[in-house]
């Protein structure tokens, strides 16, 4: 039988609302925190027997209904030779950041059997160890890459990334198309290793006037999602601060549309429509509130998608590091007791 998670994301009828949490797998699990002792966030990715105990951590623990694979959205990139590290309490630093045209040609077609062959095996080695359970494989969207390569890091005004967009329309959409590439061969090959659904992690577009998304962005997404409906499996968007961008997001071709805690889940629903699947929204913050805190906000987000096909219930953006393992188990109770019937 097909998944209560996959269901879910295709909207059909479930028994209850699946819960999964984005970072479910990191800095709050000691166990995470000993590995990271002795290794470095791109070594796991890079290493499929470790990469496969820090995925299932969180489906042992927590009883999630979905896995989401441990990497990170610049593996592909650092895999066709960009100079990209992750820096500790910074993020992801290219060493030489891309400037002109010439530096498209340092962004060469991603050949993931070649490039990457430790993501295809991790893949497999973790869906043939959770059995029922789904396993979400994941890639970063173009804008959200080309920020990182544009800015040379993580940025607050992503004043350079816009420069090129509006100075330079013509190199900024080579850049976002040879990107989206290399997005849809990542997602592809983590489809055809068993992955049941695929999200985009296209984090940064918040920062966007739904004019510029529209313009710029949003037909590279449709472009990505269309090549990625071939495979069969459900797709999901997600971004943050994107209140302002949910009617375009939902013209991208996502079968699921992510949203933070910054709009309530109704509202978000509403301007999405009904033929796509929402997943969200609860504030990450509020897992450090008290239980009670916690369980009205969750049973508030429940009750409010009560009767409408296709809720997953998530984070409105990954688990803070300060977050305690028992309120994450705990949440996953409160979800499933409040929907179950639902």
């Amino acid at each position: 039988m097909t998944s209560l998670f996959v269901r879910a994301c295709t909207r059909q009828e479930v028994e209850r609302t699946p819960v999964w949490f984005m970072r479910q797998a990191g800095r709050y699990q000691p166990e995470y925190r000993k590995i990271r002792q002795r290794l470095g966030l791109l070594e796991i990715c890079e290493m499929p027997d470790v990469c496969t105990e820090v995925t299932l951590l969180p489906v042992r623990q927590l009883g999630v209904d979905a896995a989401i694979l441990f990497s990170d959205i610049t593996v592909p990139i650092r895999a066709v030779g960009v100079d990209l590290s992750i820096v500790e309490n910074v993020g992801p630093v290219v060493a030489e950041p891309f400037r002109s045209s010439g530096d498209l040609g340092r962004l060469r077609r991603l050949v993931p059997e070649e490039d990457e062959p430790y993501v295809a095996r991790a893949v497999r080695q973790i869906v043939a160890e959770l059995g029922d359970v789904p396993l979400i494989g994941f890639a970063g969207g173009p804008f959200t890459l080309a920020s990182y390569l544009v800015e040379g890091g993580p940025s607050r005004s992503y004043r350079r990334l816009k420069g090129l967009m509006w100075q330079d329309a013509g190199l900024f959409h080579a850049l976002l198309e040879r990107l989206a590439d290399l997005t849809v061969d990542h997602l592809t090959a983590q489809a055809a290793a068993g992955a049941a659904a695929l999200q985009v992690f296209d984090s940064w577009i918040g920062c966007l006037s739904p004019g510029d998304y529209r313009r710029h962005v949003l037909p590279v997404m449709q472009d990505v999602f269309r090549r990625l409906q071939s495979l069969s499996v459900p797709t999901i968007y997600f971004g943050v601060e994107t209140a302002g961008l949910l009617e375009a997001m939902a013209q991208s071709g996502a079968d699921v549309i992510g949203v933070d805690w910054r709009v309530e889940i109704a509202e978000a629903a509403r301007r999405i429509g009904p033929a796509r699947a929402i997943q969200g929204n609860l504030d990450p913050a509020l897992l450090l509130a008290p239980e009670g805190e916690i369980a009205q906000a969750a049973r508030t987000i429940v009750r409010a998608m009560r009767g409408r096909r296709g809720h997953v219930f998530n984070l409105g953006h990954g688990v803070l590091p300060e977050t305690p393992p028992q309120a994450l188990r705990k949440l996953v109770e409160i979800v499933r007791q409040e929907s179950q019937g639902a």
